[in-house]
């Protein structure tokens, strides 16, 4: 029997989407109405491809989070010099800087080999060089905020010294880096990060400087599970920072909420994230 809820959905997506990406150019010249102002910088690594997840993602930020003191696009090679443009036209807050100028010169020989081979490896050597001064936030492109983002600024002013991680919905790891058992607990989600202090990565840099395959799409995100878990990071709570698929098959987003602080709308409910991107 064909899912008419699932496949509905999937079309209001797409056609959502191809509207926001004719209307573009237009969209970014669309003042945002916020004046609160939080003390976090943020950074996304992104492509040509995410342009419309992009600006959605950054307007959706200064919207319900409130201004960053930055908002720095990570170019993975592929932005054009029009996008880039585009990109800094959302908000004063916005810079664009390629990978090869943000990408730290001291990084492990493995992770630049792994960023030579995989998209997976470049988000990899750019999350190992943001450089933390103070709340730190990293996120992906396909991440929406919603009002309870205001939970960020009241975030950034606390005294909690230990890093903050999304928690994923099921274990996407790399068995290959993983040596123990209780080392799958606790999934932790690459794509929403609040840095607190800058990360110690020898742990796991060290599983990936002796694997003799080759790196592969998990690889990234079970390095960060293991560097976040050897720094004592602390989960986000999931009811409000929100990575959930079990709406996938039906039409409706269960999880958009006046009351949460985003939403990551990974592969499987990415259709969604165009439900609730507004302008």
């Amino acid at each position: 029997m064909v899912n008419i809820g699932y496949h509905t959905a999937k079309m209001h997506g797409k056609f959502n989407r191809s509207v926001y990406k004719a209307a573009i150019s237009q969209i970014v010249s669309i003042p945002i109405k916020q004046s609160r102002k939080v003390s976090i910088s943020v950074y996304a690594l992104s492509c040509e491809r995410d342009l419309p997840e992009q600006v959605a993602s950054i307007r959706s930020f200064i919207r319900h989070v409130g201004i960053p003191d930055t908002f720095t696009v990570v170019s993975d090679g592929s932005y054009t010099d029009s996008s880039c443009n585009l990109l800094c036209r959302i908000h004063p807050c916005v810079e664009v800087i390629p990978l090869q100028k943000f990408v730290r010169t001291d990084l492990p020989q493995c992770v630049l080999d792994y960023a030579q081979l995989h998209p997976m490896g470049k988000k990899l050597s750019a999350l190992m060089s943001i450089p933390v001064n103070g709340t730190t936030i990293y996120t992906d492109s396909d991440i929406l905020f919603f009002p309870g983002g205001i939970d960020l600024g009241n975030l950034s002013k606390s005294d909690n010294k230990y890093s903050l991680y999304l928690p994923d919905c099921s274990s996407s790891l790399d068995e290959r880096i993983i040596y123990d058992d209780s080392e799958r607990l606790n999934p932790v989600n690459g794509g929403f990060i609040v840095f607190r202090h800058e990360l110690d990565w020898t742990f796991a840099i060290e599983r990936l400087a002796n694997l003799q395959e080759t790196p592969s799409y998990f690889t990234e995100q079970t390095i960060v599970h293991l560097t976040m878990h050897h720094n004592h990071g602390v989960p986000l709570c999931s009811k409000k920072y929100v990575l959930n698929v079990e709406d996938q098959f039906i039409y409706p987003d269960k999880f958009a909420s006046k009351k949460n602080a985003l939403r990551h709308y990974v592969s499987d409910v990415r259709h969604k994230f165009w439900f609730n991107a507004g302008i």
